[in-house]
Order: C-alpha cells, then structure tokens, then sequence
C-alpha cells in the first residue's frame, strides 16, 4: 500500500484530524483533512471533536491547539521544527521587556513559546492582527512582539505608536528590496504580494501586503496573470491550485541560496506523519499551570476575532 493510504488507514484507526500550514509540501498539504494559516488551524483545532489532532507545521503551532483544546492528543511529525521567532525571544528576556511597561498591553504574534504567550495579554496572527490592535483603547500603551515587521507594518498602517521587540522571520527577512524592483521592472504587469513579515523596505514595492490567506485570495480573485509573491514557497501549491492559469515568481533573496524555503516546515514529510500516527508520538505536552496561563491571550484573541468584547488587565503581574 502507499504511504497516503496508509496514513488514511491510521487516521480512521484512531479517529484523528491531520492540519497542514500553507508553508509545507504539496503532498502533506495534499493528505491534510484542513489546511490554512495559523489562525485557522487554531480554529479548526479547537472545534475539532477528533480525539487526536496532527498538526503538520511548526511546533508553537500544535502547542495553540493543546492550549486551546487541553483534553485532545495533539501530535507533530518532528519536535525539531521550531521558530526562528520562538528562539529569538526567550520568555524571561520577553518578561523583563513586558516589566519595563507594566501598564502597556501586550500583542504577541502566534509565532511564539507557550511560556511567551502566558506572559501576553492577547495573541494575534497576520490574519487577525489589525482586528486585536483597535480593539485596544487607544489610551493604552501597545507593545508587539515578537516580529517586529509585523509590528512596524501594523504601526504605520493603523498608526498606533508601538513599542516593538526586535525579533524578525529568518526566512522573511532576507527578501531583497533592490533585486525586488529590479524583477518588478522586468514584470511590469505582474502584482507584487508579500506577508507583512517582510522588511518595511520589501513591503514598500509590495502591492498587497497581507497573510498567507489574504495572498491567497489575491492570487484567485485578481484579474492579473501574473504574480510576484514574497512569502515563503508552500504558499505556491495552492495558488497554482486556484490558479493554474497564473504565472507566480518567487520573490528574490538577497542570496542565491534556497533561503525561501523555512527549514523548520520542511523537516516535516509524509514517512513521518505515518510514525507519528503509528506511535502517537510525539505528542505535544503543556504543564497545566503554563497552559492555564497561556489559554487567557489565545481567548483573548479568538473573542476579540469573533467579534466579542474583551477586558484588559490594568498592569502586568507576573
């Protein structure tokens, strides 16, 4: 039997959900019951009824789910695919920056450790962002973390004054502006899209910025042929799904290496997601009184994205 069939064979054994980020390969995107961006995997995650959830993506994104859905057996193919964003924001660095300003609300991007979502008021993902930040008082202060692309976009866009933590996307980061207009002269007819993770030098030849959805409904709702696209390469199998009549071009890197690829999503593949729901291993694991903590800003955020009211904390108390 192929390996597709044998993962549907484990998944209907053990009456599991497979959820794949836009960012993976085409045939895990393929074998996945949902694919979307961060939110909607949450989203998703937390309706499921599936005693057992893989989620083919980046840890931090599994961790959401067990968060938001404790009771649930929440597993990855590989431990290892991390976050450039998670290591750049260690959560007792992130906590002495949040007590510089303990009377400012604190955003924290998704992309983050479970112990920095505990230490966040409210959590947000590029699809939801502008929604969190005016749901805010525009009295209070603002900081955002830990992308500080997405911070600065956000900032300039609503204008919001903010105070940013310096983390960034290492992938996203190393798009490069001159080589970026050098291709849009060349293609003068093709639409520029980016994530707003991209350096503000990036997004400023961009002609739509938004998340992997929003590129997404770009790309199929446009009356243009082509497209220049400045996110990371997975984001293509679905694209060219919607439009296959579309010529897409990766956006360039300020290198000839293969850098828009995440490294962390590609260490995921199909041989793996058959261990994973072979061995129900591994399976993601939050400490109780860390997950308690952390579910008050993924809350936040799901009310705050259904359109509910909110109540904001004073101050920060460790």
């Amino acid at each position: 039997m192929e390996i597709e069939g044998r993962i549907l064979e484990l998944k209907k054994k053990h009456d599991a959900l497979i959820l794949s980020h836009f960012y993976e390969d085409g045939d895990i995107q393929d074998i996945a019951d949902e694919v979307g961006d961060s939110l909607f995997l949450a989203q998703k995650g937390q309706l499921a009824k599936n005693p057992v959830v893989l989620l083919a993506g980046v840890v931090f994104m599994a961790e959401s789910v067990k968060i938001l859905s404790p009771d649930k057996k929440v597993l990855v193919p590989d431990m290892s695919a991390g976050c450039s964003l998670v290591d750049s924001s260690p959560a007792d660095q992130y906590k002495a920056w949040r007590m510089e300003h303990p009377n400012g609300i604190c955003i924290s991007y998704i992309n983050c450790s479970a112990e920095v979502k505990a230490l966040s008021d409210v959590i947000c993902t590029s699809s939801n962002a502008e929604k969190i930040v005016n749901a805010i008082p525009k009295e209070r202060k603002i900081l955002f973390g830990p992308d500080k692309n997405l911070g600065r976009f956000l900032s300039k866009k609503l204008n919001r004054e903010m105070i940013l933590w310096p983390g960034s996307c290492e992938v996203h980061v190393l798009f490069s502006s001159r080589k970026l207009f050098e291709l849009k002269t060349l293609h003068p007819d093709a639409l520029v899209i980016a994530h707003p993770e991209c350096d503000e030098t990036v997004l400023d030849y961009a002609d739509v910025v938004g998340s992997t959805s929003l590129l997404l409904k770009t790309v199929e709702t446009h009356p243009e042929k082509k497209f220049i696209v400045a996110t990371e390469t997975g984001i293509f199998h679905q694209m060219r799904k919607l439009r296959p009549d579309a010529e897409l071009i990766q956006a360039p890197f300020q290198s000839s290496c293969a850098c828009n690829d995440c490294p962390y999503m590609k260490l995921n593949n199909l041989e793996k997601i058959e261990r994973a729901l072979s061995s129900l291993s591994p399976e993601v694991q939050v400490a109780p009184q860390l997950m308690e903590r952390a579910r008050i800003s993924l809350d936040r955020m799901m009310s705050i994205t259904q359109g509910e009211g909110v109540t904001w904390p004073k101050e920060f108390r460790p």
